[in-house]
């Protein structure tokens, strides 16, 4: 049994306000990020590629929060977090507030593979980048028209506070099983607009946007990154699994319906387990995903 889900970001965009064009332009960016990690673990690949060639797809797609058409800073530049985690070792590699790195969750590998590290940030980091040979790009290349707009939009109509942040927009994730049983999980994401630069949201840490450990699960999370990091949200999944004996749908339930609302936030959560079942859930309005099996399932979903 091999199986992958997706997420492009959760209460990104309300349902009044998505035109048919723009939907089938985020529809189109998950199919091809699902089927591509999809067709990995079809060949034998490993769970780590799978949920790698997925994030970095979504990462080179506009349509959302994560490399190229990341959401800014309230200085106008982008700054971008990504992890992966690997369930077979529990090996993580972790990366923050990048400005060039044309695809953090590939340089969040090396820093897993490459390393003794699990978290790099900043100038570190992408030293790390260089000597790696990874893609270096101008922070210019992250920054579209819509992003600008967006920022100007926010930095016009709400007070500029970090006691009240603006809302976010969205994260792009990755959960995978192959056929070996391993689990996977990747995350990455541009942060919040309007934020604060030296910002670090859920992302890029460990247990809070992004864990796996074989035998009990996978978890990618989008949504406010600051309510996440204090539930602790994606080691919680796992750890009702584990210890408590919940089924995933229930401890992802609980998470996102009970001790997420009890803090303030919202969000959304991509999951599966040891047997390679998928739960998707989220108390926004929508999360953009998809999800695909060995056993013939396919679906991409927005509401």
């Amino acid at each position: 049994m091999h199986a992958i889900a997706i997420h492009g970001g959760a209460g990104a965009v309300p349902r009044a306000s998505l035109a048919a064009e723009r939907e089938a332009r985020y529809r189109a960016g998950l199919e091809r990020a699902l089927d591509a990690g999809y067709a990995l673990l079809e060949a034998g690949g490993s769970a780590l590629d799978a949920v790698c060639a997925a994030v970095r797809l979504l990462e080179d797609d506009a349509s959302f929060n994560a490399g190229h058409g990341a959401a800014l800073t309230r200085d106008g530049a982008a700054e971008l977090d990504a992890a992966i985690m690997d369930g077979r070792q529990m090996r993580a590699g972790a990366v923050a507030s990048l400005r060039h790195v044309k695809n953090p969750i590939e340089l969040a590998r090396h820093v897993m593979e490459k390393s003794r590290h699990v978290l790099l940030v900043g100038a570190g980091a992408e030293e790390f980048a260089l000597e790696q040979g990874l893609t270096l790009v101008p922070n210019q290349y992250f920054r579209t028209a819509e992003r600008l707009e967006q920022l100007d939009a926010e930095q016009r109509g709400t007070r500029v506070s970090d006691l009240v942040p603006p809302a976010a927009q969205g994260t792009v994730g990755a959960v995978a099983r192959d056929a070996a049983g391993n689990l996977a999980a990747a995350t990455s994401t541009g942060g919040m607009t309007n934020k604060r630069p030296g910002r670090v949201g859920d992302s890029p840490i460990i247990g809070a946007g992004t864990y796996a450990k074989n035998g009990v699960c996978a978890v990618s999370a989008t949504g406010h990154g600051e309510y996440f990091i204090r539930a602790v949200a994606a080691h919680h999944v796992c750890a009702a699994v584990e210890h408590r004996g919940l089924t995933l749908e229930a401890a992802v339930a609980e998470l996102l319906h009970q001790v997420l609302p009890a803090l303030g936030g919202d969000g959304g959560l991509i999951a599966l387990d040891h047997a390679g079942r998928i739960v998707m859930d989220f108390s926004t309005e929508g999360m953009f995903r998809g999800a695909r099996d060995s056993n013939g399932r396919r679906d991409i979903a927005i509401y």
